[in-house]
């Protein structure tokens, strides 16, 4: 079985397949949405001690935290897309 990784930043990669949707972390909605994911252990940061940037919802109901510009893991998740067609 292959799997295609997405770099979100500093050395860190999630399966691309399993994203669901890459988001800014500035909202009142999103900061309940990582305090919810801490509490019921499902938060995975990834920032390696720097700002949140993105959010990064999984299909396993898991949230990731990255350092990395959402803008920056969309591009790149638009980029995994275009080589696999």
């Amino acid at each position: 079985m292959s799997y295609t990784l997405l770099n979100i930043g500093y050395g860190s990669s999630v399966v691309a397949d399993e994203v669901i949707a890459i988001l800014a972390p500035n909202s009142a909605p999103m900061r309940r949405l990582r305090d919810e994911a801490k509490e019921e252990k499902r938060l995975i940061d990834a920032t390696h001690g720097r700002k949140t940037r993105s959010i990064i919802i999984m299909k396993d109901n898991h949230i990731i935290l990255s350092a990395t510009q959402t803008d920056t893991i969309s591009l790149r998740y638009v980029a995994l897309n275009q080589e696999k067609k």
